[in-house]
């Protein structure tokens, strides 16, 4: 798996959506996946 160095404001960012302590990984994984769920949203809901 590719190697991704972070800011701190970023990782801060990160820290306030933790919940339970989840990993970084965990969080990314669900923040890419609610994206590409808004975006097949966003194309489907522009079809005629």
């Amino acid at each position: 798996m590719p190697e991704i160095a972070l800011d701190e404001e970023t990782i801060d960012r990160l820290d306030r959506l933790r919940v339970d302590e989840e990993s970084y990984d965990e969080i990314v994984s669900e923040l890419i996946n609610i994206y590409e769920t808004e975006e097949r949203t966003l194309f489907r809901g522009g079809s005629p």
